[in-house]
């Protein structure tokens, strides 16, 4: 397992080095200067912004400038905000982004989950019929129209909720509903498939034959196995959540790391540009090494074709 880690760490490493690299090029192709924007038409003053922010260095020194502060995890100032740091916008955006995300999660598992168990247990009936239903609308309709449509039925219309800001548990409400949907249709029908397979197991039939109650086979016995997928592919879903949540962090008016991300590209602020994206792109790809740890830890094939292959 050291040696597995060890060389997980070692590919995410290099991951995130393209990733920084990537960014840094993209940024220094974009033709122009971000403070023409500003109506700095004076050439001395944008002379002198763009020594402040090292932009009037060359390129492999703007690059290794950039990987330090990446290293010291100092991001500098933000270029249309010279009063605010990039690393205050991440510590001001990110936790509010992160309880979205988190709580996003749990609903898509928690709803998914048991939509599968429901829909397998009762297979081809109404129930099943109807959780396939719910899970084909949920993948089909984009977050961003569903949330749309949320705010004008539940909020406009009917007034159940408020509309925008993030200030109480009720304003999570249609955002976490919006951005949830289309995790849950997938872990819906991926729990549905694997338990269907898994309640044809023999180990299933010899469980029933000794007596043991349904509630306790289902849970002790097929779901775990069920869940093996829904594990496998919770990092992917983890990325389109929190990228997903960009669009619905500006719909929905939340101050987020969506709100400093898409405020930065409409005003070329580079610094948090690429602060924002290598920051995001360290998280997730530290949330795919833990999803991959806790799928070794619960699958003990694993193990064994580890020792086998050694």
């Amino acid at each position: 397992m050291l040696k597995y880690i060890l060389k997980k760490l070692l590919i995410m490493a290099i991951t995130l080095w393209i990733i920084i690299t990537l960014t840094f090029v993209l940024m220094v192709s974009v033709p122009g200067s971000p403070f023409n924007s500003e109506g700095n038409s004076n050439e001395i003053v944008q002379a002198n912004l763009e020594k402040h922010y090292n932009l009037d260095k060359p390129i492999p020194v703007q690059y290794l400038l950039y990987l330090k502060s990446i290293v010291t995890l100092e991001f500098g100032p933000s270029i249309s905000q010279p009063n605010q740091t990039v690393n205050d916008m991440i510590g001001r955006g990110f936790p509010i982004s992160a309880e979205l995300g988190i709580v996003t999660v749990i609903v898509a598992l928690i709803s998914g989950v048991t939509l599968g168990v429901l829909a397998a247990l009762r297979h081809n009936g109404v129930i099943d019929y109807l959780s396939m239903g719910i899970a084909v609308l949920g993948i089909s309709v984009p977050n961003f129209i569903l949330a749309t449509l949320l705010i004008q039925q539940l909020a406009v219309n009917l007034e159940w909720f408020p509309v925008a800001t993030w200030k109480s548990p009720m304003h999570m409400v249609l955002p976490v509903l919006a951005l949830a949907t289309g995790p849950m249709a997938i872990i819906a029908r991926l729990t549905r498939s694997t338990m269907l397979e898994v309640l044809t197991q023999d180990y299933i039939k010899m469980a029933r034959a000794k007596g043991l109650s349904p509630w306790k086979i289902i849970v002790k016995h097929a779901l775990r196995n069920a869940l093996m997928p829904v594990i496998t592919v919770m990092g992917t879903l983890l990325a389109g959540i929190m990228t997903g949540s960009f669009v619905i962090e500006q719909i929905f008016a939340i101050p987020g790391m969506g709100k400093y991300f898409v405020e930065s590209i409409n005003h070329r602020d580079y610094p948090v540009i690429m602060g924002t994206t290598v920051f995001y792109s360290a998280f997730l790809i530290i949330m795919l090494f833990l999803v991959d740890i806790a799928y070794g830890l619960l699958d003990p094939r694993i193990k064994v074709m580890k020792k086998e292959g050694e």
